[in-house]
């Protein structure tokens, strides 16, 4: 974790509290956004790149949960951890239900809290380190998401950015539904019309490109998604 400074989303409504952790987090290198409730919070996800999100359950305009789902809609791999005043059971596990990489009872140690960022963005790092390396073969075409390379025949076309992304979340999700509006989300930014237009004309660039192999198909699932059929 040497050599860069990562990222923290901190929503907290507690004045007091939310500026010791900032002060506390930037002290120890992170770069720290610090918001006051949940609206602001996902308005500072959707604007910005985050490697953890640290969400106070209770916060006013929108709790700690609700913005966890609306951040997963975005980012599915993005690490959470719940920071709460909430030590009941149910409300422990409704968080880690929601696919908490950790849950935090007030009051707690600041150096504690600390280990266990550094443990969650080690294992993450550590996982987006494999998964960068995976490769796919789609029917008679090899797709290397890395390098942005979809090769056929010993033809190789290099992917956009965004083409390459929205493949690689169709590859994914292969004779799976990819839910339309998490790939917007995730790709766009946002599931406007506009972008929901914008992601049509990507499909049909893929369909193009992927039109060599009568056996993959990107089938439309009407008002859902999109469904990459390959052997």
């Amino acid at each position: 974790m040497e050599g860069r400074k990562y990222k923290v989303l901190l929503c907290e409504d507690d004045t007091n509290l939310g500026m010791v952790l900032k002060n506390y987090l930037e002290l120890n290198d992170y770069d720290v956004i610090l918001e006051r409730d949940g609206r602001l919070g996902l308005a500072a996800f959707q604007r910005e790149k985050f490697d953890i999100c640290l969400l106070d359950v209770m916060m006013p305009n929108m709790d700690g949960f609700t913005l966890a789902e609306e951040v997963r809609d975005v980012d599915p791999d993005m690490p959470l951890f719940f920071l709460s005043a909430k030590t009941m059971k149910e409300d422990i596990i409704a968080g880690y239900k929601l696919g908490a990489d950790d849950y935090i009872t007030k009051p707690f140690d600041s150096e504690v809290l600390l280990l266990k960022i550094k443990a969650i963005l080690k294992r993450n790092e550590e996982e987006n380190r494999i998964n960068e390396n995976i490769e796919f073969d789609l029917g008679s075409f090899h797709f290397n998401p890395k390098l942005r390379e979809l090769s056929h025949n010993g033809i190789m076309q290099t992917l956009s950015p965004k083409e390459n992304e929205l493949l690689k979340m169709l590859a994914e999700h292969k004779n799976d539904l990819l839910p339309r509006e998490q790939a917007l989300k995730r790709i766009w930014g946002s599931d406007t019309y506009f972008n929901g237009r914008s992601m049509d004309v990507y499909i049909a660039k893929l369909r193009k490109y992927l039109k060599d192999d009568t056996n993959i198909e990107i089938v439309n699932i009407h008002g859902n998604g999109f469904r990459l059929v390959a052997p």
